[in-house]
């Protein structure tokens, strides 16, 4: 199963806090009473969220943190990249990875291309969509292929 890790959510929680008042500098503990998470998870995620560039720190009596860009420009897989590191499906889909078997492995083509769709899904979501209402949709239909019906 493809998962973001905790931290990555939060971090999302964190960003929509933030991208509700945009140009507010908001302390780390007003951001944990916002959010509903707990003090030490805050900072934890704004470090490598700061370090990224997607919110600014700024240090004082009046300090805190915002958005370093408005939330239509900033993109679910900055967040995730900002979090977990390059996005990567499998070792495989990493250039330069660390697999024993590149050499004589036939899927890898495969594997970096699924990983390129994916990252450009996620390109194409903005935290402001990320923050929009989802509507439900319809399950999707599974369907065999043609040669595997009976």
């Amino acid at each position: 199963m493809l998962r973001v890790t905790r931290l990555t959510d939060y971090a999302t929680v964190v960003l929509s806090v933030l991208a509700a008042r945009p140009d507010a500098v908001l302390s780390a503990p007003e951001l944990a009473e916002r959010s509903g998470l707990e003090a030490p998870t805050v900072a934890k995620v704004l470090k490598p969220l700061a370090a990224a560039g997607l919110v600014e720190g700024f240090r004082g009596a009046n300090g805190g943190y915002r958005l370093a860009r408005p939330p239509d420009s900033i993109s679910v897989v900055e967040i995730v990249e900002a979090m977990e590191g390059p996005l990567a499906m499998t070792e495989c889909s990493i250039p330069n990875g660390a697999c024993t078997i590149e050499h004589s492995c036939g899927v890898r083509g495969n594997w970096r291309r699924i990983n390129d769709v994916v990252a450009e899904a996620l390109a194409g979501i903005s935290l402001t969509q990320l923050l929009t209402p989802a509507t439900p949709s319809s399950p999707r239909q599974h369907t065999l292929p043609h040669t595997a019906r009976a």
